[in-house]
């Protein structure tokens, strides 16, 4: 059993996974910014490096129409030549050729559930010897496996909301070891975006497209131009990051390529067409909490849930004993649980968010207000995915937009944001 970290139950101690969980990364600004270059030709030399580190690698693979993290062994596994359309309720992936290796932006999912699962189980709990009152119980943590996982192609937008993960299972008194263990064994290799979908909002979230932090290894690809061939910008984000590119004995990216970088994102952030007025949208929205759109909005919501889901940062989750048929051994389940769940607000005797108005109001207020007051930043990285997999189209910055046309409410800020 890992050390003690101890969590007090209402029938005695019981131990669980220890920590500490520490997330590091490079201190030293001429690490980050030693660029050096990677021919595309040259990728699966990354990706031996990584495989002959002991990591299992996974990156953006073609499936289900969409594309998600998944083991790759080759170059040839991840979408080479395809791009992605998005559209409020739609996305398309198409084939259009070349050799472009990360041409899609994102699909669903992220970095989020390869640290805090979907479904996780958390302890079992066994009876004691006898029957009755007094037979006492035997509660044992489940360990989570202990992988060594590099991640490659992951988003700026990603590693901001892997930011807030930290922050929220990892930055307090008690850090969550099930989260914890995860994390340690992420090696991020993040892609820089000079492309964004017509969702991307993220450069007004201040958190891309270029990536900043949290990744260990980040690569900017850039098409042939000017007699240099295609290739990428390589740099290190951490000492394990800075040890692989090493051992790669990559070339200095030359400046030609280190300007069209710049170009690159440059273009990417003013080709987007959403934003959101980050300094300005908390307290507009504490002083529109009864401002008429939240019913209008509520028209059209389903309340099912996919904007929580595919949301880099929610973390709201469930917690639940399933019993077995004799009742002698229960397993302890975590999940994914979305405040859009009617019974999310249930408590006894009383719903306190029975309409699908308060529940949307309660979403898009604490994402976007109530989490600056509890985590000093806000809860949206701007990746647009709530709006892509909304099966109606609601759009969170056309909501704010509407808000704020109509000009401030009435109403006071609460305390809490709505965020309970």
């Amino acid at each position: 059993m890992a050390r003690g970290v101890q969590i007090r139950q209402r029938h005695g101690i019981m131990p669980v996974l220890g920590g500490p969980y520490v997330v590091q990364s490079v201190t030293d600004e001429t690490m980050r910014r030693d660029a050096r270059w990677l021919d595309r030709r040259d990728l699966g030399r990354l990706l031996e490096a990584l495989t002959a580190s002991g990591y299992e690698v996974q990156g953006p693979v073609v499936r289900d129409g969409a594309v998600a993290f998944d083991r790759i062994e080759r170059v040839e596994d991840l979408p080479i030549g395809w791009r992605d359309e998005q559209a409020p309720g739609r996305y398309r992936i198409e084939h259009r050729g070349g050799d472009s290796v990360f041409g899609v932006v994102h699909g669903p999912g992220g970095i989020k559930p390869h640290v805090f699962a979907p479904r996780e189980r958390l302890l079992q709990i066994e009876m004691g010897d006898g029957a009755g009152p007094g037979s006492g119980f035997r509660a044992e943590p489940i360990e989570p496996p202990a992988r060594r996982i590099a991640l490659l192609g992951v988003r700026a937008c990603d590693l901001a909301g892997l930011a807030v993960q930290d922050r929220v299972f990892l930055g307090d008194a008690f850090p969550d070891p099930w989260y914890g263990r995860r994390r340690a064994g992420l090696f991020l290799v993040a892609v820089g975006c000079t492309r964004s979908v017509a969702t991307c909002f993220c450069a007004s979230m201040d958190t891309g497209p270029e990536p900043r932090t949290h990744y260990d290894v980040s690569l900017t690809e850039l098409e042939a131009a000017g007699g240099q061939g295609a290739g990428f910008v390589v740099r290190a984000g951490s000492p394990a990051g800075r040890e692989l590119i090493l051992g790669l004995a990559l070339p200095p990216a030359p400046h030609s390529a280190l300007e069209r970088e710049r170009s690159g994102y440059d273009a990417c952030a003013a080709g987007m067409t959403r934003s959101l007025p980050r300094d300005q949208v908390r307290d507009l929205l504490y002083a529109n909490l009864e401002h008429p759109r939240w019913d209008e909005v509520a028209q059209r919501c389903l309340s099912c849930g996919n904007c929580t889901m595919v949301c880099p940062t929610c973390f709201c989750h469930s917690i639940r004993d399933d019993p077995s048929l004799d009742l002698r051994r229960s397993e302890r389940v975590r999940e994914w649980d979305s405040c859009f769940d009617l019974e999310h607000s249930q408590i006894h005797g009383f719903n306190f968010r029975p309409r699908i108005g308060d529940r949307y109001r309660q979403w898009l207020v604490h994402k976007l207000a109530a989490w600056v007051d509890q985590f000093d930043r806000s809860g949206c990285v701007g990746c647009g995915r709530c709006i892509t997999w909304c099966p109606v189209g609601i759009d969170l910055t056309e909501e704010v937009a509407a808000i704020g046309a109509t000009g401030p409410g009435d109403a006071p800020p609460q305390a809490d944001g709505g965020a309970t």
